[in-house]
């Protein structure tokens, strides 16, 4: 009967401490519902290599991506003071020191306690007390995992904040070469505003001579005054967006960045990111910083639904202390004088009033808060990618159009104004063709601009951007 006793106990205390591996649930798996690649799939080659230069991509640190050393400069300024980046640093500092505030709670706290007590008075004689002890207070036996799952959350927690940290520096870089790349794309729209300005008011000054001679009437001056103006209107807002887009520049940075980073020209080789073919895996989402930072909150959340189940078991803890007592503060030490304690306590749930249910249904909620989150950044970094590698095919189309177009509007221009010249075409012909030969010009620029753009975002979206590059890689 006594070994039947011994075998039920040990029994009963191996699931006991076995109990922290079930009261937390199995990680539910995210049912995305996405594609298995991003386009048409190619042939079982073809996705090998479109899965490796995807990884080569993400791998690629920004330093190798990006070609203009000025833009590099900047962007190491920006890594260094910009304080969207710095408050995201420190939240992991935080989030770090919580972790370990949480998991100290696993070993027990080891104090040393000195005391002294006199009393006395009227009605009775004066009395000293002096301990000296060394004890442990309140140390939880995690038999059912509640101290192990709430350590294991802020984990998660801690390493959730740390990919947001990459997910703010991804960021930070794409806005940086967008705005520097946006900035450049301004000063070539404004000198071309510029120079059809230019073209515009010495035209406009030809016209005004041969009005007062009388070979071309009112109309014409008044139709090549419209363009004059429309030209000076269009160099004032390139202007301002050149302004505006230098304080932004220098918000991101951190500081004022110098004259001589600015960029002088719109350069078409600011990135080294080519285009990637169609049936990219859309594995590759498991490397963005977004789509890690939420699985780590989703495990987070469903190691709380295991320390809400353990809050229904008991709950056991320790306190104990060996030291010394004396009446003497000189003999508090000398032999004789020593003294211990332990009590331990268990506490068991009997009646809450439905809160351990309701906290276990909180964690719960939260779990499938956290999972159809999980989900959802999973379905929208597929449309990010998906929209990228759509757009590259796209907007280089769009680009050879336009380079097209414009080579067309010269031609057309050149030609109606030798007739004009000639007397053969009114002056409203050739007004149109200068109004579209401005605009293929300018439609050129934005279509160069919406082309590298969307290079940077394809960097962003595949999850590069987290390296340095070259010796900082």
């Amino acid at each position: 009967m006594n070994k039947l006793t011994l075998k039920t106990a040990a029994l009963a205390l191996s699931m006991t401490l076995a109990g922290c591996s079930f009261l937390q649930p199995a990680l539910p798996g995210a049912q995305a519902e996405i594609p298995a690649q991003f386009g048409q799939a190619g042939s079982a080659g073809e996705g090998a290599a479109e899965q490796a230069g995807a990884s080569a991509v993400a791998d690629v640190g920004w330093r190798n991506f990006f070609t203009d050393p000025k833009l590099e400069a900047i962007i190491a300024d920006a890594l260094a003071r910009n304080r969207d980046l710095r408050v995201a640093a420190l939240n992991v500092e935080r989030t770090r020191a919580a972790y370990q505030v949480q998991r100290a709670d696993r070993l027990p706290s080891v104090g040393v306690n000195l005391s002294g007590d006199r009393s006395g008075g009227s009605a009775a004689a004066t009395s000293n007390v002096y301990s000296a002890s060394l004890g442990i207070a309140a140390f939880e036996l995690d038999l059912f995992g509640r101290v192990r799952n709430l350590t294991d959350a802020a984990l998660q927690q801690y390493l959730a904040q740390g990919e947001a940290r990459r997910s703010v520096q991804l960021s930070l870089i794409a806005e940086i070469a967008n705005i520097y790349l946006t900035l450049a794309a301004d000063l070539e729209s404004q000198r071309v505003a510029q120079a059809t300005l230019d073209t515009q008011q010495a035209l406009f000054d030809l016209i005004g001579k041969r009005h007062t001679a009388g070979a071309v009437s009112g109309l014409d001056i008044e139709q090549a005054r419209t363009t004059v103006e429309s030209a000076r209107a269009d160099v004032a807002y390139y202007a301002g967006r050149v302004a505006t887009g230098k304080n932004y520049l220098n918000l991101l940075a951190g500081r004022p960045v110098p004259a001589d980073r600015l960029p002088e020209r719109f350069d078409l080789a600011v990135s080294g990111l080519q285009a990637l073919p169609a049936g990219l895996p859309s594995e590759v989402l498991l490397r963005r910083p977004d789509v890690r930072q939420a699985e780590h909150l989703l495990r987070s959340a469903n190691a709380n639904i295991g320390a809400a189940r353990a809050a229904f078991f008991p709950s056991i803890s320790l306190t104990g202390s060996i030291g010394s007592a004396s009446n003497q503060l000189s003999g508090l030490f000398e032999s004789g004088t020593r003294v211990w304690g332990f009590m331990p306590s268990v506490s068991l749930p009997i009646f809450e009033g439905g809160r351990l249910r309701a906290q276990l249904g909180v964690a719960t909620a939260d779990r499938d808060i956290a999972l159809a989150r999980y989900e959802q950044s999973i379905q929208a970094g597929f449309r990010d990618v998906a929209d990228a590698l759509a757009l590259t095919r796209t907007l280089a189309a769009r680009r050879d159009a336009q380079q097209a177009l414009l080579q067309a509007a010269e031609r057309t221009h050149r030609l109606s104004k030798e007739r004009y010249d000639r007397g053969r075409d009114s002056y409203l012909v050739l007004l149109d063709a200068q109004r579209t030969l401005y605009a293929a010009q300018q439609g050129l620029v934005a279509a160069q601009l919406a082309e590298q753009s969307n290079r940077i975002v394809l960097y962003r979206v595949l999850g590069g951007g987290w390296n340095e590059g070259r010796d900082g890689a």
